[in-house]
């Protein structure tokens, strides 16, 4: 589908949301580049929606710099911060699905033994199936859980909503993930039973947004033009063991050192990332950077 069609279905599931919500929403605003997009297709239809931003202090410092120069932003901040989490709940690693179901395999309880035998066996769904690559998490000498998320994102963002009594527009994208690709497939864009909220670049893809970016010539956060693809929490280590080298903690470490060094001394996850199998040692010269990259 041309892009151009693409953005009038888009607008039309804007308007379709807006309107069943009586103009009562807002745009889950990260800074990077899909909400960027979002949030112009949104604000081209209705100028006065508001932008709701969670600052968790994961974000790179260029986001946050970027967002200061958006209007009409509202800032939340999580009750419980990013150490905090690790510590009383566990270590983000390889996939929220996958620390899901280790959290449940490492804290064994008669009330969650059926849950855990389907991980194992197979039962449930290939979704809910424990990689066996992954089995030996189920004894590493540090907790894992998929609830950091939920605390330090969701929750602010679901206290808003209640507070404010206003629907989201969500920048996600079903070929983000697989996870995200099942949710696109059981509710569409627009969903107005049990949860209701709005995904109306559901079926973009990645090359729509700099497409769109280029041809409205819209302001992005300039993080993406040093090699950083993604603008998430930075210190999440999900799918980090799918990228080559150097990886993100090691371009963090020659382009945040400040920060690599917190995740590494601080948070300690150095531990485990050598328990993954991830390199996470700086890159020695520039030269062997430039070569790897």
């Amino acid at each position: 589908m041309p892009l151009e069609q693409k953005i009038i279905l888009t607008k039309e599931r804007i308007r379709e949301f807006y309107e069943f919500n009586d103009g009562m929403v807002y745009v889950a605003f990260s800074g990077g580049k899909d909400s960027t997009v979002l949030l112009h297709l949104v604000r081209s239809l209705y100028p006065d929606v508001p932008a709701v931003f969670v600052d968790t202090g994961l974000e790179y410092p260029e986001i946050k710099e970027f967002v200061k120069t958006i209007d009409n932003v509202i800032t939340l901040r999580p009750v419980r911060g990013f150490k905090e989490v690790i510590e009383t709940e566990g270590f983000p690693v390889v996939s929220k699905r996958v620390s899901m179901m280790l959290r449940d395999l490492k804290n064994p309880t008669e009330k969650n033994k059926k849950v855990r035998d389907g991980y194992i066996s197979g039962e449930y769904s290939h979704n809910l199936t424990l990689p066996k690559k992954w089995y030996n998490l189920i004894n590493a000498p540090f907790k894992i859980s998929d609830k950091c998320c939920n605390i330090m994102k969701k929750a602010p963002f679901k206290k808003y909503e209640k507070e404010a009594q206003r629907k989201a527009f969500i920048g996600t994208m079903a070929s983000d993930s697989e996870a995200r690709t099942l949710t696109y497939l059981q509710t569409g864009c627009n969903s107005f039973n049990g949860k209701i909220q709005s995904i109306p670049l559901g079926f973009w893809l990645e090359t729509d947004i700099w497409k769109y970016i280029g041809k409205f010539d819209i302001p992005y956060c300039k993080i993406y033009d040093t090699g950083v693809l993604r603008t998430g929490c930075m210190f999440c280590m999900f799918g980090v063991h799918l990228e080559g080298t150097p990886n993100k903690f090691q371009r963090m470490a020659k382009s945040h050192p400040k920060q690599y060094k917190f995740c590494m001394e601080v948070l300690k996850l150095t531990e485990v990332l050598d328990y993954i199998g991830i390199d996470w040692k700086p890159i020695k010269t520039l030269e062997e950077f430039k070569r790897l990259e």
